[in-house]
């Protein structure tokens, strides 16, 4: 996620790892900061923050391995079960798209 983003690791909140970060708004006004690609190691799942929305993010999801979804996030069986080369590509992706279609945090 470092290598992708080109940013430094830093915690958001209690146990989020995150890496960059990007200024949202919903039609409600409603505003925050989040970060570009994240990962939590939780006990259930290892949770990976990205996001989907933009073009073949479905394709790119089908053959990353076993996994469930959440808004922004993918909850992993087991990183052993993750094939890396499809990851990268996702969260490459996933952090154009931000890039493009939100404004950076300040």
């Amino acid at each position: 996620m470092q290598q992708v983003t080109g940013e430094k690791p830093r915690l958001w909140g209690t146990s989020i790892v995150g890496f960059g970060s990007y200024r949202y708004v919903y039609d409600s006004g409603r505003e925050g900061d989040a970060p570009l690609a994240g990962f939590s190691p939780r006990a259930q799942a290892p949770t990976l923050y990205v996001m989907a929305g933009f073009a073949d993010a479905e394709t790119l999801l089908a053959k990353r391995g076993k996994f469930k979804t959440g808004k922004a996030c993918l909850y992993l069986k087991s990183l052993a079960d993750v094939d890396q080369a499809v990851l990268a590509e996702l969260i490459t992706r996933s952090v154009e798209h931000l890039r493009k279609t939100h404004r950076a945090a300040a």
